[in-house]
């Protein structure tokens, strides 16, 4: 097993990291300072063609693989996770979906806007009041001759209200099943539809520079022709995404890790105590190696997720396990990059402070550690 990059994935892995230097980092402070979406690098990671690089030529795409997305996303992390986990959203949240979903007609409408940036969407599943229990999903689509009609809300949808999203796709209740379950679906609805309402921007603990919105809908009618997929399989068709976007969330873990140990080497080499470089002194050198450590080991495991993805092989496991195993030691290369940082760290104006704030809703979002736990434990039969 090999787990040595190609020739052209090391390109890419370069060529984004070259951006996150040059073009994320200088602006990305005063947007995260002053909680703004930063427009400018979504226009310009949409003309490198990150947005499109898990999807095919005739959509638009770079025609590359789900891996080469998790290189970009690491990257990014690796500066700033605001801007890697709106690009992680609108991929494997929002443009994924109907790709993998979607009709010949949905995807030649939506999906190259999408995949060249011009446009985002969102991906509406979590509601106010059941967060990880999808099953308790209360919004509701009634099938009213050629429409959908649409009631309830959606809380912590990212890429929701920006002025280039295009629409969200909502999983929705359409019925009961003859066990008498719920039947849920997928809708696609589209920005600034009628009944279709998005909330002021939350208040955020971190990802400041990133879009999110609690969104309500009232009686929002949508041609029936939105119907994503099948109707009924809206819950396969969402576990499925949320597998795939495990993968992607915890390389974005590892990025903003790695930004971590990157950030304290360099502090390191510069902040001076008693005399000599504070890089000198055995206690900081072995916390910087145990931060190697965690980003090393976090970063094999997203790797091989990954390579069973593409292989077709099962990988439900592994995903969890690297999002769990990812997440956790993000926090903790947080806590202990802030720690080196002295008070520095607790400053806004040295990117740690950005790190810690915005390492936590990692070990939450896509999945909480507990229901990875609980997915790792029924996978092993337990």
């Amino acid at each position: 097993m090999d787990f040595r990059l190609t020739e052209e994935q090391e390109a890419l892995r370069e060529s984004v990291r070259d951006f996150a230097r040059e073009v994320v980092a200088p602006v990305i402070a005063e947007h995260y300072e002053k909680h703004t979406f930063p427009y400018e690098v979504v226009r310009q990671m949409g003309k490198m063609g990150l947005f499109g690089l898990p999807f095919p030529e005739e959509y638009g795409g770079m025609g590359g693989d789900y891996f080469a997305l998790c290189l970009a996303l690491e990257e990014l992390a690796r500066v700033d996770s605001s801007v890697a986990i709106t690009l992680e959203a609108a991929i494997s949240l929002g443009a994924m979906p109907i790709y993998r979903f979607g009709s010949d007609e949905q995807k030649a409408r939506w999906l190259p806007k999408l995949v060249s940036g011009e446009a985002l969407a969102g991906f509406g599943l979590t509601e106010p009041g059941f967060g990880s229990d999808a099953g308790g999903t209360q919004t509701r689509a009634v099938l009213d001759g050629d429409e959908w009609v649409i009631n309830g809300s959606k809380a912590f949808i990212t890429n929701s209200g920006t002025d280039i999203t295009a629409l969200v796709t909502v999983t929705a209740v359409t019925g009961t099943r003859p066990d008498g379950s719920k039947e849920l679906s997928t809708i696609i609805v589209p920005s600034g539809t009628p009944g279709f309402t998005v909330a002021p921007a939350y208040s955020k603990v971190g990802w400041n520079a990133s879009d999110t919105h609690e969104l309500t809908f009232d009686d929002c009618r949508v041609p029936a022709a939105n119907l994503l997929g099948e109707r009924g399989r809206g819950f396969a068709q969402f576990l499925r995404i949320l597998d795939e976007g495990r993968i992607a969330i915890a390389a974005l873990a590892v990025g903003l890790a790695q930004g971590c140990v990157d950030e304290s080497i360099r502090y390191a080499g510069e902040r001076q105590a008693f005399g000599q470089p504070i890089g000198n002194y055995q206690a900081i050198q072995f916390k910087i190696a145990d931060m190697e450590l965690r980003a090393h080991t976090a970063r094999l495991a997203y790797y091989d997720a990954a390579a069973r993805m593409l292989a077709g092989e099962p990988f439900k496991r592994q995903a969890a396990i690297a999002k769990l195993h990812a997440s956790t030691i993000a926090v903790d290369n947080a806590r202990e990059a802030t720690q080196i940082h002295g008070g520095y760290g607790f400053m806004n104006e040295y990117p740690v402070a950005r790190f810690w704030r915005d390492s936590k809703i990692l070990e939450i979002g896509e999945g909480t550690s507990e229901v990875q736990r609980m997915i790792i434990a029924r996978d092993l039969g337990l």
